[in-house]
């Protein structure tokens, strides 16, 4: 029975043909293992993903495969990024029983969803013998396995507790973690760790942030250092832009070729800071390019942004991607195939597989010589029109409102920062402003989407697909991102409606996912009850949800003025420190907004009949300390608090600046505004 034909998902709907038994997960799938009294599998993946694919064509694809799973065991296919709280609980289970975890991810539990065996991905002859074992297990050592699942689930239920030590996240203690995350920085190749290396987004946009409010010349060498290595490097498409989730190795060469929109959206995010800060022309262009993949690739028309593109070209890795020297004389020509080579790094021996290379960018284009830059262009131009011509990977179009939250506020922020260094004397002026034109119009669908579709009687929903709505609810990941990406949009737009949203959002968290002692629970109170209630303060691919809940908060106190937000996220961090002090790496996103609050922060108001062209807006925006709110407009404009009885002085633009609630007198020249934003570098 077809019972996948109807998901949401694209991932489920690969598994749609497949002569297993599928069913989604539900409490059908439980109640029929248990009428029948088989074990569960419960196999977990996502669309985009390699190995996935795999174990997908080797074992589920295979009628003898799918006969032993139907008589023996109920089959639940579970998309890990539509069901985060499923993936959380069992993640944990996997990690327990093995020491590591990754995806697809194989569980086999009781009736009930104990989980007694898991594993990741298996080879089909190891699966099948895999699958008799439990199956004869399950029918003649009942007691032991009812038993090893109890110890797992009780070992989830540690590994998942709330209600441990606390402590404030200070000065010393972010000082401390950007300290550490220098003692474990890789000074050849950039990042922090070996292969395989994923891009450390949130730990370059904290030590950004520590930059600004310190001084400290290391913390902006680490991020500048890694983000030059990764934007030169294999991990980032030289042709079309766009960065894929990890390189396998330790020097950005050779990536996993899957682009996550939530990799992406956050690295918008690093690059925008950065050439807000320091004015990097590399910072600029990849801040512009991948602005302009979102938009281009990722952007749903009338919807949201897509979750990825995948790693797999009709299930080869690397097919659209790799190039050999004869490749690029075949679509260049001889004289330009040799400069492409050289530019791209592209030998005969290749760096990939089959005598292939990953474009990598071995020489400096962004400084070179106008001619230079000029062929660069032509011949970028010439090999994506050839590539374009080759079989193209598959996109995962479902909606994610977590993600999406992500890329609204990285796109907020892109579109303030290029309107900072507009120029019609930059030689490609006329590309930025096409990039935040369609960047702009595809932010604006993706929030009017989160608002009409995924706002469900108040409540968010995770995902949507083609305009429909699934049902799996909201994460808290869900609620702190997009709450997030209303207060930006609100920052952006001068428009109530956001803020509004915003706040509805957040007050829905702090009364369904709150824990003792200021924690948060990634699951609301009235959700599905799985064997554990996860709670997961560390971010790892993502930002926890506790940590982006945090950041909407913060930036919703300080867009109202409300101090019982504030109070919250003060107390939702101060259950993150005591893991910031050890473990920085996994704690980039929460230890960012300690560095808001740190900071103030910054509430900036500029009184204004011009809130897109007025210098001072430019001047608050450019130079706004960290996690610092700015929002410009006409006096006491409806729904938006901090223009709220703030006039103009004099009939003069003003600029009202506070900091942690306590007001400095408005300023009307560029100059006095520089100055009161000044002491917070």
């Amino acid at each position: 029975m077809n019972r996948l034909v109807d998901a949401t998902s694209p991932y489920l709907l690969q598994h749609a043909g497949n002569p297993v038994d599928w069913w989604p997960w539900s409490d059908e799938a439980f109640a029929e293992a248990k009428r029948r009294d088989v074990p569960v599998l419960i196999s977990v993946g996502y669309s985009a993903c390699h190995w996935c694919h795999v174990m997908a064509h080797e074992s589920f694809e295979n009628e003898q495969v799918g006969a032993l799973l139907n008589d023996n065991f109920v089959s639940i296919k579970v998309d890990r990024e539509e069901r985060p709280d499923v993936d959380a609980v069992y993640m944990t289970a996997t990690q327990a029983m093995t020491g590591q975890g990754g995806w697809p991810m194989t569980v086999f539990a009781t009736p009930d969803g104990t989980p007694f065996f898991c594993g990741t991905y298996f080879p089909r002859t190891n699966f099948v013998q895999l699958l008799q074992s439990v199956a004869t297990a399950w029918r003649e050592q009942r007691e032991a396995v009812l038993h090893q699942g109890a110890a797992v689930v009780e070992a989830i239920g540690g590994a998942q507790a709330v209600g441990g030590p606390t402590a404030p996240l200070d000065a010393p203690l972010l000082d401390a973690a950007a300290a550490k995350l220098a003692s474990e920085y890789d000074e050849t190749n950039g990042g922090f760790g070996g292969a395989p290396k994923f891009p450390p987004h949130m730990n370059l946009l904290f030590l950004l942030r520590h930059h600004q409010r310190t001084g400290d010349p290391r913390s902006l060498e680490i991020t500048r250092h890694t983000a030059e290595a990764m934007a030169r490097g294999g991990i980032y498409d030289q042709l079309a832009s766009g960065f894929a989730r990890y390189s396998v190795d330790a020097h950005w060469t050779v990536p996993h070729f899957e682009k996550m929109l939530y990799d992406n959206a956050l690295l918008l995010r690093l690059y925008t800071q950065l050439w807000r800060l320091t004015g990097d022309p590399l910072a600029r262009r990849v801040a512009r390019d991948t602005a302009r993949f979102l938009a281009d690739e990722l952007h749903r028309p009338g919807e949201g942004f897509a979750s990825a593109l995948d790693a797999d070209t009709e299930g080869v890795e690397g097919l659209t991607y790799a190039w050999t020297p004869a490749q690029l004389v075949e679509a260049l020509g001889e004289e330009d195939g040799r400069f492409a080579a050289d530019l791209f790094a592209v030998t005969d021996d290749g760096t990939f597989e089959h005598g292939t290379s990953v474009l990598r960018l071995a020489r400096d284009v962004d400084d070179a010589a106008p001619e230079v830059r000029t062929r660069w262009r032509q011949v970028v131009g010439q090999l994506l029109s050839a590539r374009d011509t080759r079989p193209q990977p598959g996109r995962d179009d479902k909606v994610v409102a977590a993600w999406n939250g992500l890329a609204i506020t990285a796109i907020v922020e892109f579109q303030q920062v290029a309107a900072l260094y507009a120029s019609p004397q930059d030689e490609d002026a006329n590309l930025m402003d096409g990039v935040t034109i369609v960047a702009d119009g595809a932010m604006r669908d993706a929030a009017e989407h989160l608002a009409t579709v995924h706002l469900v009687d108040g409540r968010l929903r995770r995902v949507s697909r083609d305009g429909r709505v699934g049902e799996p609810a909201g994460v808290l990941e869900d609620y702190g991102c997009v709450a997030e990406a209303f207060c930006a949009l609100h920052q952006l737009t001068g428009e109530g409606r956001w803020l509004t949203l915003a706040g509805g959002l957040l007050d829905t968290a702090l009364a369904h996912f709150a824990a003792p002692g200021g924690a948060f629970y990634d699951t609301a109170d009235d959700a599905e009850r799985l064997v554990a209630r996860p709670a997961d303060p560390t971010d790892n691919a993502t930002p926890s949800g506790r940590s982006a809940l945090i950041a909407g908060l913060v930036a919703y106190a300080a867009l109202t003025g409300e101090t019982r937000y504030r109070e919250a996220a003060e107390a939702a961090l101060g259950t993150v420190a005591p893991i910031v002090g050890q473990h920085p790496r996994f704690t980039g996103y929460a230890a960012m907004t300690g560095e808001a609050l740190l900071s103030g922060p910054y509430e900036i108001a500029v009184a204004t009949d011009d809130p897109t062209g007025d210098p001072l807006v430019a001047a608050a925006r450019r130079h706004a300390p960290p996690g610092a709110v700015v929002v410009a407009g006409r006096p006491d404009q409806p729904g938006v608090p901090l223009l709220a009885d703030r006039p103009l002085v004099d009939g003069r633009s003003a600029a009202y600046v506070c900091r942690g609630f306590v007001c400095q007198r408005p300023v009307t020249s560029v100059e006095d505004l520089v100055a009161e934003l000044g002491g917070a570098g």
